[in-house]
């Protein structure tokens, strides 16, 4: 996939970052594509996601 230079820029993609791509469906058809960054999304899923692992294994 080729990301336009402007995008890259405005985003602070750089060569090598490593990209999670998630995808939305509505009505059973995938309607949306989006881009992030894979540290960025680790750290998210973290944040949203410890709480509750703390909670289930009860630290």
């Amino acid at each position: 996939m080729v990301l336009p230079k402007e995008l890259r820029d405005r985003a602070k993609i750089r060569a090598g970052d490593k990209l999670a791509v998630i995808s939305w469906e509505k009505g059973g058809e995938l309607c949306c594509i989006a881009l992030i960054k894979a540290e960025d999304f680790t750290e998210m899923v973290k944040v949203q996601l410890g709480p509750m692992v703390k909670d289930v294994v009860g630290e």
